[in-house]
């Protein structure tokens, strides 16, 4: 493992874009802290957003990871230009030449997504740690620790829709075609759940019966990792309830969500193998 690990970042060492992309992920990452100093003065109209409770734990585990999850694109690039580049320059040919097998060539890109996924994990981890410590009214360890189960969902997120990018660059080995593609087949899944509430308008619990389906997709699954956090807000639920709204939605990282997005990954890595053993180099 360790072996094909320095194979790949030696080849990502070399590689401006892919350290340029790195770099403005991870600052933007950083940038989450800057939410903290925005402040609305609008007459009357005067309210801190580090001061309605965005950074509070353990609710701060739920909110950074959405935000964080939102900038993968940035990654995502690295991983689809990583791939399309061994076409490009030819090192794929070189490295089977050299006696990499096709097998230990899609481990060693699985591997540096896992890497990238765990290290923009424990980065998260960290920048919302200080952030609560500073800005959280609750600092009890038994509060700080709960929810952490974010942070998994948030790897096995990255994980999953790495993973789909590596499908895509193997597939069409162009880096801009490769995101093309996800973003066509995110599209497709959009239309189809649009077909979804058509088929199903004149039923009751349409929308449950929708997700019953829906669930089932890749990006669908990856998006119920991590729901929205923002109905879950003190603050939003006070307004809510004051023009008679309620929010009965579960927040809570569903096991079955972890299930059919680790299913995805193996499904990508496995069409990316076979696809490379069966293609012509």
């Amino acid at each position: 493992m360790l072996r094909l690990l320095t194979i790949e970042f030696h080849k990502l060492k070399h590689n401006k874009a892919s350290k340029v992309l790195s770099l403005i992920y991870f600052g933007l990452l950083t940038c989450i802290a800057l939410i903290a100093a925005i402040k609305f003065d609008i007459g009357p109209i005067k309210f801190h957003l580090a001061e309605i409770g965005i950074f509070n734990f353990p609710y701060i585990w739920h909110f950074n990871t959405y935000i964080a999850a939102i900038l993968k694109f940035f990654l995502l690039l690295v991983i689809v230009s990583m791939m399309a580049n061994e076409y490009s320059y030819k090192t794929l040919k070189q490295n089977l030449i050299d006696g990499l097998s096709k097998k230990e060539f899609i481990l060693s890109k699985f591997y540096t997504v896992i890497v990238f996924a765990f290290v923009s994990t424990v980065f998260v981890f960290f920048v919302s740690l200080v952030l609560g410590l500073i800005y959280s009214d609750y600092n009890e360890l038994a509060i700080i620790t709960s929810d952490l189960q974010y942070l998994l969902a948030f790897f096995i997120k990255l994980v999953a829709f790495f993973s789909m990018g590596l499908f895509f660059g193997i597939l069409v080995k162009r880096s801009a075609f490769a995101v093309g593609a996800m973003v066509v087949w995110l599209f497709v899944e959009s239309m189809f759940k649009g077909y979804l509430f058509w088929t199903f308008k004149d039923s009751e619990n349409t929308s449950e019966k929708v997700d019953s389906v829906m669930q089932f997709l890749p990006f669908e699954s990856m998006a119920n990792l991590i729901k929205e956090p923002f109905t879950r807000l003190g603050a939003v639920r006070s307004v809510a309830n004051q023009i008679g709204e309620t929010f009965t939605k579960s927040y809570t990282v569903d096991f079955s969500a972890v299930v059919i997005a680790s299913v995805w990954t193996f499904i990508f890595i496995y069409l990316s193998f076979t696809l490379l053993k069966k293609r012509d180099l």
